[in-house]
């Protein structure tokens, strides 16, 4: 996407603060919280849970019925849809969470009930261990009919570093073969051959079994379950206590009560140790039109919200970003001055959300809180060139639309206003706005940037002709961060102390929910532009970018190879050697960063594509094969 968010602060009168904070803290984050309880003990929450999904109509009906109740009511209506908005947010979101540990949950289930050891293999089979060999090798060889996966691992030969990546990529294949295959059939001894293959790595292995070892991964496994199963029931949306009662009820519960079992305890403790924010909900405003947008008599920016008329608020912002906030002003005053032949389906502010921001000192809330405005605006509406690819873009979907809805012949008359009102939009969004020329970018499309990730060094590029199947350049974390490279030395220092405080706080039972400088974000930042820089200057078609659901084997894979390198033989000193540095060097947010790389090359125009990053061999290695993969993806999708 092409959208990127954009801030302000709002300045105004004590008593529009006072009144705004009311109208949030007192009226609205109660209904919030309303809702997301109800939501909870609706009957058919099980079955949303299950389903990863949330029907779109259950929040706004819910709240209808609560606007007459007198806790709720006198609210503009404006903030009963924001009330249905941040519910239906936060309740996808973590549906989509639920569904994705249920998964897991899913998966580690199956494969405990698989994982038997190799005298459980025999007496549930009914055979000897040698005729469960010989049957794993019969499935190996159909499945892996051109390798060598049927030679047993004390005669294979070690393969260089560069050959891991494709044999790890191959064993990922055969698993999700021989997984299809264990419950496509109901023989017990082909059943006992896949198992067998499985938990040992889809190879076979002459070598006897070590029972306190099998002991070990399967109480592992067990304690997985146990951890996502507490995660699955454990998690609902609370809503925020801004009376800060709830804490209080358990407070002298705790003092004057004796927990019933050490899970209750252990609730009250989770109650008690959270620090519950004290601002209310965000208002969020979906149309574009919802904010309108004026200059006072001394010529400042000011804004107020639809359903808040007698709230007007000056803009405070960054010169950086002025321009956008006068371009809101511009594609208002160009509509009105039209008499609404333009449409707002082009204006450059998109949608908003009004929040407040933690301040500091004593007085009201509204007096030490800060009113913030963020806007998302779509980037390429800045340009006419831009422009004109989002009108063709909206033009063809209306159009779509409207060819779709004329072919049926029982069109009520709500779809015919509905449709009516299409072609009217369609209509005036060929009025095109008076905009500055720029040219839109033009990259080759045989030229990838790969970007890889990884634990020791955050993000690696390499510049690649797909065509001649040749490297152009490559660039290291420290060629990327030039001078600023210290930055990345101090965020981890700043990450290891923020752990110790954390675990320190957690051995005496305190609040160890500790505040993060912005430090990451800004090397994110600064590693996004300096990539899609040399994209620009290498004419770049796109940039390909790992998929972040591999990164917890990459960086295993990445701690495991540096351990067997620095301490070849003793796999117990390998092992601690691996914990130590995963203390010293703290995971990155590769989510944030990625993010990062996707809003800036959306604002220069350039094709973002996913990948899978390969697990062996050295960074740049890594990013120059996720190129190539993408790029062979690519093709084969066009065939």
């Amino acid at each position: 996407m092409s959208q990127i968010t954009i801030q302000c602060r709002l300045v105004t009168s004590e008593s529009t603060r006072q009144q705004l904070w009311k109208l949030m803290a007192e009226l609205n984050t109660p209904l919030i919280n309303e809702l997301l309880q109800k939501l909870s003990k609706h009957p058919d929450f099980e079955k949303w849970r299950k389903n990863g999904t949330l029907p779109s109509t259950v929040v706004n009906k819910l709240c209808q019925s609560l606007k007459t109740d007198p806790r709720f009511a006198g609210q503009p209506s404006r903030l009963y849809l924001s009330a249905i908005h941040v519910v239906d947010y936060i309740y996808k979101s973590w549906l989509t969470i639920q569904k994705r540990l249920q998964q897991q949950l899913d998966g580690k289930i199956r494969w405990l009930e698989m994982l038997n050891s190799d005298a459980e293999l025999v007496e549930i089979s009914g055979c000897s261990l040698e005729a469960i060999r010989t049957k794993a090798a019969e499935i190996l060889a159909i499945a892996t009919p051109e390798s060598d996966y049927n030679t047993p691992d004390t005669k294979r030969r070690k393969t260089k570093k560069s050959k891991n990546s494709s044999t790890s990529s191959l064993d990922r294949s055969l698993s999700h073969k021989l997984f299809d295959a264990y419950k496509q059939t109901d023989e017990i001894l082909s059943r006992s051959a896949i198992s067998y293959l499985l938990k040992n790595g889809c190879k076979l292995n002459n070598k006897e079994e070590d029972s306190e070892k099998f002991a070990k991964r399967r109480r592992k496994l067990e304690i997985q379950i146990q951890r996502l199963t507490e995660k699955l029931t454990s998690r609902i949306p609370k809503g925020r206590d801004l009376t800060n009662v709830k804490w209080l009820e358990t407070l002298f519960t705790a003092t004057t009560t004796v927990p019933e079992d050490n899970a209750e305890a252990k609730r009250w403790q989770d109650i008690l140790l959270t620090q519950s924010s004290s601002l209310p909900f965000p208002l969020i405003f979906e149309t574009n039109e919802d904010l309108v947008w004026s200059k006072n008599e001394k010529g400042r920016l000011c804004v107020h919200f639809n359903g808040l008329s007698d709230l007007t608020f000056e803009v405070y912002c960054d010169r950086r970003q002025l321009h956008w906030f006068k371009r809101f002003l511009e594609d208002q005053q160009t509509k009105r001055q039209s008499k609404n032949q333009h449409s707002s389906g082009l204006f450059t502010l998109r949608n908003s959300r009004l929040a407040w921001q933690q301040g500091e000192g004593k007085g009201e809330p509204w007096q030490i809180n800060r009113l913030t405005l963020y806007c998302c605006v779509d980037t390429r509406l800045w340009t006419a060139e831009g422009t004109e690819q989002v009108r063709q873009e909206k033009a063809h979907e209306i159009t779509k639309f409207i060819t779709k809805m004329n072919e049926k012949t029982d069109l009520s008359i709500t779809q015919q206003a509905f449709i009516q009102r299409k072609q009217s939009t369609l209509t005036r969004i060929n009025n095109s706005f008076e905009r500055p020329s720029k040219p839109l970018y033009q990259g080759q499309s045989h030229i990838l940037v790969g970007v890889s990730l990884g634990l020791e060094k955050p993000a690696t590029i390499a510049v690649v002709d797909a065509i001649a199947n040749k490297v152009l350049a490559y660039h290291s974390i420290r060629q990327l961060l030039g001078d600023n490279y210290d930055l990345l030395n101090r965020q981890r220092r700043q990450q290891r102390s923020l752990s110790h405080e954390r675990h320190k706080a957690q051995k005496s039972f305190s609040p160890n929910q500790f505040g993060t400088s912005e430090l990451g974000q800004y090397v994110d930042r600064l590693l996004a532009k300096e990539i899609v820089a040399i994209a620009q200057t290498y004419k770049a078609g796109s940039i390909v970018l790992p998929k972040l659901g591999d990164m917890r084997e990459i960086l295993q894979s990445e701690i495991q190879a540096i351990a067997e390198t620095k301490c070849p033989g003793s796999v117990e000193i390998q092992q601690k050697y691996a914990k130590q540095y995963r203390v010293n060097v703290h995971s990155w947010s590769y989510g944030r960063l990625i993010q990062s790389i996707q809003s800036k090359a959306a604002q220069i125009g350039i094709v973002i594509e996913e990948g899978q990053q390969p697990v062996r061999g050295s960074p740049q290695d890594k990013a120059k094969e996720l190129a190539l993969c993408a790029y062979n993806l690519r093709l084969a999708r066009r065939s």
